[in-house]
């Protein structure tokens, strides 16, 4: 299973001016490259659930699928959406807003075909 966690280490870009953290985008090559990656890896994240659901609605197939901890998964990624967009932080509304999506899918899935 996935692990939903686009970001603990977070800090709000306000943050860096006040606590005198390093500047966004960063001037090492090294370190920009890592913020543009970040992005790639968001969106790869939510790929990974796929073929969770490809078995859920193409097979149709929900055995040995918990809704209950695909349902916390949608509701962790919902409230990333609303941390990523009150801190107006991209990589974290993009990643949790696909994966609020995927995770949502695999849910829906679960309870139309598990019987």
């Amino acid at each position: 299973m996935p692990v939903h966690n686009p970001g603990l280490h977070h800090l709000h870009k306000r943050k860096r001016i006040y606590l005198k953290h390093e500047p966004y985008p960063h001037p090492d090559k090294w370190k920009r490259l890592v913020d543009k990656f970040i992005y790639v890896v968001g969106i790869l994240g939510p790929i990974m659930t796929v073929p969770q659901i490809m078995k859920v609605w193409i097979e149709r197939n929900a055995a040995g699928i918990s809704v209950t901890t695909w349902l916390a998964y949608t509701i962790m990624s919902f409230f990333w959406i609303i941390y990523g967009i009150i801190h107006k932080e991209k990589p974290i509304i993009v990643s949790s807003g696909l994966l609020f999506i995927t995770n949502l899918l695999v849910v829906v899935g679960t309870l139309v075909y598990s019987v």
